[in-house]
């Protein structure tokens, strides 16, 4: 089962509107690579994103920035955030774990165009929302790593042999 399974079940459980992006849905759609974070897109309304907060919190994470992290669920502390310290992702971490989950905020993809084309994948009993290939690679050639150039021809090699079944 996934590392982040009890966040993803209350995620559901208080449907919180999000999509796995990065490597762990990566390997979801059928690559094969070692991650160790946890990629969202959620959708940026106050009430999501407070939602999401009060989850990782309860969760016993917390947030390397200087910062109250119930901010993020606020549309003008957010904004402020994002015009003027050019914020990209929000990251929340677990100190004992070593997990990491990042909040995407700055993407070629945005939350609403990724939810259109979602795949939705049944792990168990639990039903996680993917981005769709496609989309997973705009957002690695926007991110324009070394890892990212090797996935998107793991996942165009994918793309194809799912059209041959």
């Amino acid at each position: 089962m996934v590392i982040y399974e009890e966040i993803l079940r209350e995620f559901n459980r208080k449907r919180v509107k999000y999509v796995l992006v990065g490597g762990i849905a990566f390997n979801l759609l059928g690559g094969l690579r070692s991650t160790s974070d946890l990629d969202l897109l959620v959708e940026m309304s106050d009430k999501n994103l407070e939602k999401v907060v009060k989850i990782l919190k309860k969760r016993g994470y917390y947030v390397k920035q200087p910062v109250d992290p119930m901010g993020i669920a606020d549309k003008k502390v957010r904004e402020d955030w994002i015009s003027n310290k050019h914020m990209k992702a929000f990251n929340f971490y677990k100190k004992d774990d070593l997990k990491e989950v990042d909040l995407i905020i700055e993407s070629p993809v945005s939350f609403k165009k990724a939810k259109k084309t979602v795949i939705k994948i049944n792990l168990g009993d639990i039903t996680l929302p993917v981005v769709s290939i496609d989309n997973l690679i705009r957002m690695k050639k926007a991110s324009d790593r070394e890892i990212d150039r090797i996935d998107i021809k793991d996942l165009k090699k994918i793309k194809e042999l799912k059209k041959l079944k």
